[in-house]
């Protein structure tokens, strides 16, 4: 028997509305389960250049992530796991968090963003579906949330 691609899931969690938008599209495909889903967020090192916010802040940020998260599962029987990472890599450390959680699979909501700005920082959705050698699933954004690139069209219109 193949095991279920929810049994251990990595969630990576960029910020709140991700965090919201994520554990709203994941919550049907693990109602009802004892599945274990952990939640990463990646604290971005700089290489050289000073951060915008003290590690102390970012913390707090991600511990503010992570319990939105947690409370989009109050009443489940699903596991919460969180994991804080630091790296200069996004995708290479959500990856890294995988193996070392021994997870199943990796799946996050598509956050947009224009082309350029992925072009000139990089895109993680991108890298983590090249480079992953774990499944990774694009869950579809909740009911009523357009994408970025929705909304700039509609703007032009």
């Amino acid at each position: 028997m193949t095991e279920p691609l929810f049994r251990r899931i990595v969630v990576p969690i960029a910020n709140r509305d991700d965090a919201t938008a994520t554990a709203t599209a994941l919550r049907p495909h693990v109602a009802g389960t004892d599945r274990t889903v952990i939640v990463v967020h990646v604290i971005e090192k700089s290489s050289g250049a000073p951060d915008k916010a003290s590690v102390e802040q970012r913390k707090r940020y991600a511990e503010d992530v992570f319990a939105i998260v947690s409370d989009g599962f109050d009443d489940s029987r699903i596991s919460i796991e969180t994991d804080l990472r630091y790296g200069t890599d996004i995708a290479t450390a959500i990856i890294d968090a995988a193996h070392d959680s021994d997870a199943s699979a990796i799946a996050f909501t598509p956050r947009g963003g224009s082309r350029w700005r992925k072009l000139l920082t990089g895109d993680v959705s991108h890298n983590l579906i090249e480079d992953s050698d774990i499944p990774v699933l694009v869950l579809p954004r909740p009911n009523g949330e357009r994408s970025a690139s929705e909304i700039r069209r509609n703007a032009r219109d």
